[in-house]
C-alpha cells in the first residue's frame, strides 16, 4: 500500500529572488521534515533549515519539529531581522525631536 500524501508549499524570499515551490510529502510530515525535504538550503545556501523562523500563513511556528502539516499549508521561512525595529523607531523619534529643538 502507498504511503498518504499531501501537498504543501514551501516559500522563502533573500534580498535578491524568491522561490514558492509545490511539494509532496508524507502526511504525517512535521514542519522541519518538510523542509529538509524541500531543498530549499541548496537553493539559498546561506540558509540553515535546522535553526531558521519559520510560519505558517503568517503564524509563528513555536516547534517546528513537533508541528504536523495539513494539506495546502504554505510554509514560510523567514529572514532574520537586521535591526530591532523598535530601536529603530526610538532613533527616528529622537531624531525628530532633535530637528523640533534645533534653532533655525
Amino acid at each position: 500500500m502507498a504511503e498518504a500524501v499531501i501537498q504543501i508549499e514551501v516559500a522563502y524570499a533573500s534580498v535578491q529572488r524568491q522561490v514558492l515551490m509545490t511539494l509532496y510529502v508524507p502526511a504525517d510530515s512535521s514542519v522541519r521534515q518538510a523542509l529538509a525535504l524541500s531543498g530549499m538550503d541548496r537553493e539559498f545556501p546561506e540558509l540553515d533549515l535546522t535553526q531558521c523562523a519559520v510560519g505558517i500563513f503568517g503564524k509563528v511556528v513555536a516547534d517546528p519539529s513537533t508541528r504536523v502539516l495539513e494539506a495546502g499549508e504554505r510554509i514560510e521561512i523567514y529572514r532574520p531581522l537586521l535591526a530591532d525595529p523598535m530601536e529603530i523607531r526610538r532613533l527616528r523619534a529622537a531624531k525628530a525631536r532633535e530637528k523640533r529643538t534645533m534653532p533655525g
